[in-house]
């Protein structure tokens, strides 16, 4: 099964999508998507939060830029694939250009769409605020919502993260739309 959790920052989504790979029983793999910065201390202590707060046993690849072609090695190979974050990933790509975020995107979604085995995908739901002053934070932000919306018909099941409490706006079906 193919899932996207959503969530705003601290919303408890990357734990719920930890326990949901935990209930399926299988081997891990999971793809980290930040780039550790040496200037950044604050980023530093999140990553180190997330690192151990996983279980060590898991797989661990990191992988800030080249996801599609992570995800589509690791297609029906047996094991759920956990990423966590497409929105880092995302950034990842825009500070190159918007182009190559708009190809890794479009990348993304057809290995997604051809993904066999368990695949949950983490996210960060950023269409809640304002719209952003500036240019780049209006690409980002405008180009995450449409990266959800394509990922959402193509997945079997969708969850909002609230305060830790998982929501499911979508379960089992295949939207086609």
């Amino acid at each position: 099964m193919r899932q996207l959790i959503l969530g705003g920052a601290r919303s408890g989504k990357s734990r719920i999508a930890q326990d949901r790979v935990e209930q399926l029983g299988t081997p891990v793999v999971y793809i980290a998507t930040a780039t550790v910065r040496p200037d950044d201390q604050e980023m530093c202590q999140r990553i180190e939060l997330h690192r151990n707060n996983r279980p060590k046993a898991w797989q661990v690849l990191e992988v800030p830029v080249d996801l599609p072609q992570a995800l589509a090695r690791l297609s029906g190979e047996g094991k759920t694939v956990l990423v966590d974050c497409l929105t880092l990933w995302l950034t990842n790509l825009l500070l190159q250009n918007t182009e190559t975020m708009q190809q890794g995107m479009s990348e993304l979604v057809s290995v997604v769409d051809d993904f066999e085995g368990n695949l949950i995908l983490v996210s960060n739901e950023v269409g809640w605020g304002i719209v952003p002053m500036g240019e780049l934070s209006r690409t980002f932000q405008d180009n995450t919502g449409r990266l959800h919306q394509d990922l959402a018909v193509l997945v079997e099941r969708v969850s909002l993260c609230v305060a830790g409490i998982p929501m499911d706006l979508k379960n089992g079906e295949r939207n086609e739309s």
